[in-house]
């Protein structure tokens, strides 16, 4: 199981989701370009000494991301509130690829069509979205629950 990020805006999420991913010894992907240095402290704060121990792989862009995981045989999971299947309701394998969009902008047509398969967290009426960190650890807690890879 693999997380990614794409075109991060907000050094906090991120850094967060390094040590969510770090604790759950899943590895992380960074699709660049980033809304942040990627040094910034925020970032550091925000995951604490967890973000250094995280396994991180950087990408620098869309293209080369694609070309890595499609080698790499990972199916990509887009996580978004345009998802057509709802989490419970999705079957995750070992080997997939969760993918979560920018905050300010989740991603683009392209990227939301070259994805394998797209699934949505459901919410109560009325709500937009949730933060992507906080959506990125409920996604990765289901999808290690189902493949069973959570540590022992």
């Amino acid at each position: 199981m693999d997380l990614a990020l794409f075109q991060p805006d907000i050094a906090g999420n991120v850094g967060t989701t390094l040590r969510t991913v770090a604790c759950f010894g899943v590895a992380a992907h960074i699709v660049e370009p980033c809304g942040f240095p990627f040094s910034d402290g925020a970032l550091k704060r925000a995951g604490m000494d967890y973000a250094a121990r995280a396994n991180v792989r950087r990408h620098a862009g869309w293209d080369a991301f694609r070309a890595w995981s499609a080698a790499a045989g990972k199916r990509i999971v887009l996580l978004t509130t345009a998802g057509a299947t709802p989490l419970p309701a999705f079957a995750f394998t070992p080997d997939d690829m969760l993918l979560f969009g920018s905050e300010s902008s989740g991603v683009p047509a392209h990227v939301h069509a070259a994805a394998d398969a797209r699934v949505a967290i459901p919410m109560q009426p009325g709500f937009r979205s949730l933060n992507v960190a906080v959506a990125a650890g409920i996604a990765l807690a289901e999808a290690l629950r189902q493949t069973k890879g959570f540590a022992s």
